[in-house]
């Protein structure tokens, strides 16, 4: 199952895109309580919204994006196109989701 939840609506020649992203956006600085110990760094770097294999919007996320993160961005495109968005965190893992507008 995706981490990305996606809802596209179509107004013209112009798309817009919410999502949701389970992610925990750990910044490497929290203290376990049960341990003691530091939480390690655990953060999208990169998200990026392609419009037909297409990149639209490629963003370079940080520590200072919040848990879970609700993303909403408007890209060119109309109703019946193929919206994908594609995460990589700082760890090596990735995600990616697709729907048509």
């Amino acid at each position: 199952m995706s981490s990305i939840k996606m809802r596209i609506s179509a107004a013209g020649d112009v798309l817009d895109v919410k999502s949701l992203i389970e992610h925990p956006m750990e910044t490497g600085r929290l203290k376990d309580k049960a341990t003691g110990k530091i939480i390690p760094a655990n953060y999208i770097q990169i998200l990026t919204v392609s419009v037909n294999d297409k990149p639209a919007v490629e963003a370079n996320l940080s520590v200072a994006v919040s848990k879970n993160p609700y993303i909403n961005v408007k890209v060119p495109g109309k109703k019946g196109d193929k919206v994908t968005i594609a995460w990589s965190s700082n760890i090596g893992k990735s995600d990616t989701a697709t729907e048509t507008a």
